[in-house]
């Protein structure tokens, strides 16, 4: 792959352009994945279709409707795994779904992504 000209503008698009087509090639190869864990008491999630519904705290469920081209795949209660050819798109939904809840850090409940490490806060009793 060449650049029609060597301005500064092209240098540096010139890579990203290439990482893109990159991306899409492995995409259609091997699915992009993204895994999250739901943790807390009664938290889980359920499919039906393309509606994924989590009840993670709050007094209504939430719902989340899949986009087209991405695949949800519900292991157990508490595990979801996205997939799909377009990298952008797994990760982009993969984080508008642990914003729902993201982990807290006094009790670590929250959606979290798999391997996530949350680092835990003493409470106020420790301070006494």
């Amino acid at each position: 792959m060449s650049r029609d000209d060597d301005s500064p503008m092209a240098r540096s698009l010139h890579g990203l352009v290439r990482t893109l087509i990159h991306n899409m090639v492995v995409g259609v190869n091997q699915p992009w994945q993204k895994r999250l864990e739901i943790v807390g008491v009664g938290y889980q999630a359920s499919l039906s279709g393309t509606v994924l519904t989590l009840n993670v705290g709050y007094a209504n469920p939430l719902i989340v409707t899949l986009p087209k081209g991405v695949k949800c795949e519900v292991i157990d209660p508490t595990h979801l795994t996205f997939s799909s050819a377009d990298k952008q798109l797994v990760g982009q939904l993969a984080a508008n779904v642990r914003s729902l809840r993201k982990p807290e850090p006094y009790k670590g409940k929250g959606i979290r992504y798999s391997g996530e490490i949350v680092r835990r806060k003493s409470g106020k009793a420790f301070g006494s």
